[in-house]
């Protein structure tokens, strides 16, 4: 059952008098429950409460941490089909969407408890001592990698499970041995608050620290404002825009003690076609984007935002197609008329620079909060030359840059703003030409792929979501599979300790 209330560690409260409701995005309607909005006490609390719990959890055995991740994935999958419609109700995705995400959210949830089984993820280093070395004896120094303390993730409006209140971020944080506390997506808090339930029984059933957990309701930013400028949270995860992801970024800066945000902003994820690849299956290539575009109604943050080729007719044969194709396809319901709103805006924001042709738009009847897909094109000169253009259009919307040539392409690249991918669809006539056209975009982006589509992020060790400034606030992490476990902690040293002060990983 849906209270609206917070959890505050393991109790409900709503001390507040903001109430707030989602909206069911398919129905054009608001759903019923109200949400009580966090006091700046109720705030204090869920803080307080997780930095007692950190000396606690943080030394808590990687093997009752993994029974904990294990549990909230059975509790999770316990709430089965109330999970599904409550998602379904605040997002106006479809069901085999909310089963998708829920299955990633719980793999995520078992591919962290496995990996703190062991303390290997630790990465424990032992330099013995050398007492006899000469000029200087050698001390026994031994290091390995420990938790930051309490951590606020910020709940993703697109992804309310994967990247939300149990998604990577909670996730590998716990397993970190970190708390949480969750600042609930205000878009989709019946979600979140149902899930917060699975997280709190699961602490309760394996023997967790009342705080190891908190969930918390806001509509606006001043509550999350406070949470980061909490002196006892040590971290931040969030995923959504530029403009929020570097508001949060901004605050963290401003506290007595700094605090590292790893943020995972905007994208428009660049595509480069070949020539060859043009002429060889321009019919193919167009399919499989269009499909990508419009995929999840364009809302992810891999989405195929800007093609990259050099003007001639294939290029232009190609990007006829791929508008027709995109524009056949049924306009999709967005997550919320926020969003739908601010997807009209933007693109329309672009459509209105002099240089930006429209080539195909969906024409059919388009009920409330559903997207038209859109395809535009300009050229290179046009692209480099004004920097509107370069902005993300959260939705099914992709703009095609038409470049004068190789050269004008590689500059293109090399102007883009940081992106957490690439993609190159090129022949293999094409490898002996690609070593600069590779440096160029690795140096832009976090992850290239070949001859696929960005759209879709596997869970795994050599998974890297994220990439240079705005794509992530730090590009040296992952906020994707194990490695994004390195987010929430720090290295740390012990020198010449007695052996039976040391942890055993270090022992």
């Amino acid at each position: 059952m849906i209270t609206g209330k917070n959890y505050i560690g393991a109790s409900e409260s709503a001390e507040g008098t903001i109430v707030f409701k989602t909206f069911n995005p398919k129905q054009n309607q608001e759903n019923a429950t109200s949400f009580v909005e966090a006091t700046e006490k109720e705030i204090d609390s869920a803080v307080e409460l997780a930095a007692e719990a950190f000396p606690v959890y943080s030394n808590i055995s990687g093997e009752k941490r993994a029974q904990f991740l294990n549990a909230i994935a059975e509790e999770i999958m316990a709430l089965d089909q109330t999970l599904v419609e409550t998602y379904m109700n605040e997002t106006g995705l479809p069901e085999g969407r909310a089963k998708g995400e829920r299955g990633r959210t719980v793999g995520q949830l078992k591919m962290f408890a496995d990996l703190v089984k062991t303390d290997n993820w630790r990465q424990p280093t032992i330099d013995e001592a050398e007492p006899d070395r000469t000029p200087m004896p050698k001390s026994d120094i031994r290091q390995a990698l420990i938790p930051l303390g309490p951590v606020v993730v910020f709940g993703a409006s697109n992804f309310p499970l994967a990247y939300s209140t149990a998604g990577g971020d909670t996730a590998s944080a716990l397993a970190a041995g970190c708390p949480v506390i969750v600042k609930s997506h205000p878009m989709h808090a019946g979600t979140g608050a149902l899930v917060a339930s699975a997280i709190v029984k699961a602490a309760k059933d394996t023997g967790m620290p009342a705080g190891v957990f908190s969930n918390i309701n806001s509509s606006g930013i001043e509550v999350g404002k406070q949470l980061v400028m909490h002196p006892k949270v040590k971290a931040v995860g969030f995923t959504g825009s530029i403009r929020g992801g570097r508001a949060l970024y901004d605050v963290a800066a401003t506290r007595k003690e700094p605090i590292p945000v790893f943020a995972e902003m905007g994208s428009i994820n660049p595509v480069i076609i070949t020539n060859s690849a043009l002429k060889n299956r321009a019919e193919s290539i167009a399919s499989t984007y269009a499909g990508s575009i419009t995929l999840g109604t364009g809302q992810f943050c891999t989405n195929p935002g800007l093609i990259l080729a050099v003007a001639g007719p294939e290029l232009s044969n190609f990007i006829q197609d791929l508008g027709t194709k995109t524009a056949a396809i049924d306009a999709q319901c967005m997550l919320h008329p926020n969003i739908q709103q601010a997807f009209n805006t933007n693109g329309a924001e672009v459509i209105e620079q002099s240089e930006t042709e429209v080539v195909a738009s969906f024409q059919g009847d388009v009920p409330a909060n559903f997207a038209e897909a859109k395809i535009v094109t300009v050229s290179g000169t046009s692209f480099l030359n004004n920097t509107k253009l370069h902005q993300e259009v959260f939705g099914p919307f992709s703009m095609v840059v038409q470049c004068e040539d190789e050269a004008e392409l590689l500059e293109v690249i090399s102007n883009l703003e940081g992106q957490l991918t690439g993609t190159i669809i090129a022949e293999e006539s094409d490898y002996h030409s690609m070593d600069a056209l590779i440096s160029r975009l690795q140096n832009r982006v976090g992850r290239i792929i070949f001859n696929g589509v960005p759209t879709g992020v596997e869970v795994c060790d050599a998974m890297t979501h994220g990439g240079p400034y705005p794509a992530s606030t730090d590009s040296r992490y992952t906020a994707v599979g194990n490695n994004s476990i390195k987010r929430w902690v720090r290295p740390f040293s012990y020198q010449d300790f007695p052996e039976a002060l040391l942890p055993a990983y270090l022992k």
